[in-house]
């Protein structure tokens, strides 16, 4: 449980600095795109493209993070550039008011793209994770059957009985029994 609760916390707290820094990254986008003589619909709009770039680039990283995958080039190239384009912006707008209004105007920028970082990384981490197994109803020599029919199964030699024994704290020769059992042909 306080897992979960460290987790919804921490994407809130994401995603609250990611829609203030958002809306204040697009402003100073925008009044650079309109002070470079774009107007209307396009000045409006161009913000969005690198903040949807960013975006994309950053799906595109957490769907092979989930498939056990690389990242493609693209998207890791993508993700830069966007990240580049944002900050740029944003120190640009800033720039005319000398060195700390480049900064102070590049830090939400700068936290927008780390908060939205961050919020992948928690969601890659939240699929990554495994709920840890409970087997209630298991007794020791269920487990010890269980797990010597899946070491058959799996690459190499099947699971010893001096593994299993020690593993499980049963006796070895009840493992012998338990493994003897388990490889007698069952009769019609």
């Amino acid at each position: 449980m306080a897992d979960r609760l460290i987790r919804l916390t921490t994407a809130l707290a994401v995603m609250a600095v990611a829609a203030v820094a958002a809306v204040i990254s697009y402003r100073h986008a925008y009044d650079l795109v309109r002070s470079h003589g774009e107007t209307g619909p396009t000045a409006r709009l161009v913000p969005f493209t690198v903040d949807g770039l960013i975006w994309a680039a950053s799906m595109v990283i957490l769907d092979a993070s989930r498939r056990k995958h690389s990242a493609p080039a693209l998207a890791k190239w993508s993700l830069a550039v966007g990240i580049v384009a944002t900050v740029g912006a944003n120190v640009a707008h800033g720039a005319a008011h000398g060195p700390i209004g480049a900064i102070v105007s590049a830090w939400p920028a700068l936290a927008l793209v780390g908060s939205f970082e961050l919020l992948m990384t928690l969601t890659r981490a939240a699929t990554t994770v495994a709920p840890p197994r409970t087997e209630v109803d298991q007794t020791p020599e269920d487990a010890v059957l269980a797990e010597y029919l899946a070491s058959l199964d799996g690459p190499g030699r099947p699971a010893s009985q001096r593994y299993l024994a020690e593993k499980h704290g049963i006796d070895r020769r009840k493992v012998k029994e338990i493994i003897t059992n388990a490889e007698q042909p069952t009769s019609a």
